[in-house]
């Protein structure tokens, strides 16, 4: 299996086993941050013990020393697993993947702003399509019962936040952040623990949560490893499997339809999505 291969195969494998995860917040009945305490230990601990054989722990003090840049992207990702929760907790599912599938798009904003990196009249482009996809989204937010402005707004501020994020952390991309990430978990866990009342969690719910957990380290695992050997644009089209496919389990699993405008919305995003990291590969082949 060549390098290429090997990626595809295993940044999949990580955008498969994301695609549960808002499933689990529906699954789980418990407080909204008391998933989000379990959700973050769980996967932070086995994470970290992971790191500490595999890399050693000088990988995790070397992200650790990364400055402002690697303490913003730990920070944000900390309060993302937060954000998520709650944001899945107060919206539909459907509206949370489709708004958490525009990150490139705010990518793109702050590498122009921060970077000083041109947006391409491909990008801008996209960018125009894809907000005419979330004004179709936002507009059916009132028409659908599962669907809410707030938990819609707080899954923008995730995705936008996380986009400010891997922007900085691209200004330390000489050291591996892949150990950060159970650090972030951790703390997360770490602050939310005197605000939640971790036992309360029933005893036949045990499994599911401990199921999520594992689900979110294989997710962050394969999905730390894999964009090593493909390109940011096979990255982003094997992302938007969730976009797709996590709605639609919500909808076989827990009958959560996502209604006509996020399905309408959810495929101008995506199909410009698509079509844009689409025309980017076909570029960097051969004679393309």
């Amino acid at each position: 299996m060549n390098m290429q291969a090997k990626g595809l195969l295993i940044t999949m494998l990580g955008a498969l086993l994301v695609v549960p995860d808002s499933l689990f917040v529906r699954l789980i009945e418990a407080e909204p941050l008391v998933i989000a305490f379990w959700r973050a230990v769980t996967a932070g601990t086995a994470i970290f013990v992971g790191v500490v054989l595999w890399m050693g722990p000088g990988a995790i003090s070397a992200s650790l020393r990364t400055g402002w840049h690697g303490a913003l992207y730990i920070l944000v990702l900390a309060a993302s697993g937060v954000l998520f929760v709650l944001a899945v907790s107060l919206t539909s599912v459907a509206n949370v993947v489709i708004i958490i599938a525009t990150m490139p798009i705010f990518a793109a904003i702050f590498s122009r702003v921060f970077l000083g990196e041109p947006i391409s009249r491909r990008m801008a482009l996209t960018m125009v399509v894809v907000m005419v996809g979330l004004g179709i989204v936002a507009y059916g937010t009132g028409e659908n019962q599962t669907a809410s402005r707030a938990g819609d707004a707080l899954a923008l501020v995730l995705t936008a936040s996380f986009a400010a994020a891997l922007t900085a952390v691209r200004r330390v991309r000489q050291t591996s952040m892949v150990p950060a990430v159970p650090v972030a978990f951790l703390l997360c866990g770490l602050v939310l623990w005197p605000f939640v009342e971790p036992m309360s969690i029933a005893r036949d719910q045990v499994w599911l949560v401990l199921l999520h957990g594992a689900f979110i380290t294989g997710s962050s695992v394969f999905l730390a490893l894999g964009p090593r050997y493909i390109t940011s644009a096979e990255v982003a089209l094997l992302i938007l499997l969730e976009t797709v496919l996590a709605p639609l389990l919500a909808w076989g699993v827990v009958a959560e339809a996502p209604g006509l405008w996020a399905l309408v919305g959810g495929a101008v995003v995506v199909g410009a999505l698509a079509v844009s990291n689409g025309i980017v590969l076909l570029r960097r082949r051969p004679g393309g």
